[in-house]
């Protein structure tokens, strides 16, 4: 939908979080004179006294669709959920989509069940050692509106697109980047099938002259680069080897980064000065240190089975902490995995913490912990001196924290308290 497409309309933002309140922004200082509604589900949001804006605060919240004539939904809000509140002639868009039909530099878009974060932020880093006027945007927390009134035609923009981003998308990014896809958010998609067709938008609408990029060893991966009209090129995940700064001998998502920097004309030493330079990101496999002899790794951002299959491969850790919410996905493989693993103790969480120990037949010690407090005091007094105490949930967090960041700062936090005390 273009901007100019939006004159004389009336606009109600759905979800007043942080890029509910970029969208809002932007767009009011772009119309200043039109009527603007905001609806959230809570009460207290921050907003403050505007003119022409109508605050639908509540669970009433969706009522207030049918009183306008364009919706710019948060990606927080599913479409299954605001189309029975729909009227004949309305008109429903998202930041995300918006962005993409009136940005005019080149979007490279990345998504993928885990990885996301690491591979765009990587990217973003080889191009900014090349020079590029590039912009890193979308699920990894920078809004991408704020940015599109002064981005020009030679502009790069990584985009991170979660599955909630490319519901509604109609267009896709010039080079589009499939890493690995797991069943994932099948609360919120349902089936496996509509999350698919979700993700399935970054490479559907490309057109003869786009590339997509895909993990050749991920059959999900695969299947939706078919689906693009462009240039395809695969990527298996090679071991490469750089020294980071953190101590950790590896760096994830160097092979998109390498494909990109070749498209776009950058030098192989530029390439692999940025990985060398590259610093993993927090709660992803992120190393917290060596205390009273044992290794912590917090890997909070692993919230499904997968990505935590990925990590007792890569570290062979000793203590698993792991669960939290249940989201309806099955732990039967994991316990396989965790059978076959180093993993000696098991400390576990409400609720998929009963979940992966029904699945595993092997007799393996296991704590159940209330809070972090517990799990990590657990880990001490369990886990043997040279060994590694993992935490990765294989599951979301919200039962018990506010985020995965949340849950990956409370296990460092109290790591680093419980490592001054004496046994």
């Amino acid at each position: 939908m273009l901007l100019s497409e939006l004159k004389n309309k009336s606009i109600l933002i759905l979800g007043f979080g942080r890029e509910g309140k970029d969208t809002f922004l932007f767009l009011r200082k772009k119309f200043l004179e039109q009527r603007f509604g905001v609806a959230d589900e809570q009460y207290r949001v921050s907003h403050g006294r505007k003119k022409r804006v109508i605050w639908h605060l509540g669970k009433n919240y969706l009522r207030a669709i049918p009183k306008y004539d364009v919706l710019v939904r948060s990606p927080g809000i599913p479409l299954w959920k605001i189309k029975p509140y729909m009227r004949n002639g309305q008109r429903a868009t998202s930041q995300t989509a918006l962005f993409f039909a009136n940005c005019p530099g080149t979007i490279i878009g990345v998504t993928g069940t885990k990885g996301k974060s690491t591979t765009s932020s990587l990217i973003y880093g080889v191009l900014k050692e090349a020079g590029r006027r590039a912009f890193l945007v979308g699920n990894i927390e920078t809004p991408s509106l704020s940015l599109l009134q002064k981005a020009k035609q030679g502009d790069v923009f990584v985009y991170e697109l979660s599955s909630f981003q490319l519901a509604d998308l109609e267009q896709s990014p010039h080079i589009a980047i499939i890493l690995n896809v797991f069943p994932e958010h099948l609360d919120r998609h349902g089936t496996l099938k509509e999350y698919l067709k979700a993700k399935s938008n970054i490479a559907r609408f490309q057109k003869k002259g786009d590339i997509v990029i895909y993990d050749a060893q991920n059959r999900n991966a695969a299947s939706l680069a078919r689906l693009s009209k462009g240039r395809k090129i695969p990527f298996t995940r090679k071991k490469r080897i750089e020294k980071s700064r953190s101590g950790i001998a590896w760096v994830a998502a160097t092979e998109p980064a390498v494909i990109v920097g070749k498209l776009l004309g950058i030098s192989k030493t530029g390439v692999a000065a940025a990985i060398r330079k590259f610093k993993p990101l927090a709660h992803r496999m992120e190393p917290v240190g060596t205390f009273r002899g044992i290794t912590f790794v917090n890997d909070s951002a692993a919230t499904n089975p997968a990505a935590t299959y990925a990590a007792l491969k890569k570290l062979h850790p000793h203590t698993l902490i792991a669960g939290g919410l249940d989201r309806g996905l099955s732990y039967r493989e994991l316990a396989h995995e965790i059978e076959k693993s180093s993993v000696r103790l098991l400390i576990l969480f409400p609720d998929t913490g009963k979940k992966i120990l029904r699945d595993v037949r092997k007799n393996i010690s296991h704590c159940i912990a209330s809070d972090m407090k517990e799990a990590v005091r657990l880990s001490y007094a369990h886990t043997p001196k040279g060994n590694i105490c993992l935490l990765s949930p294989a599951s979301a967090s919200f039962n018990m924290f506010r985020d995965f960041k949340d849950r990956g700062d409370q296990f460092k936090r109290y790591v680093m308290k419980y490592a001054k005390k004496k046994k």
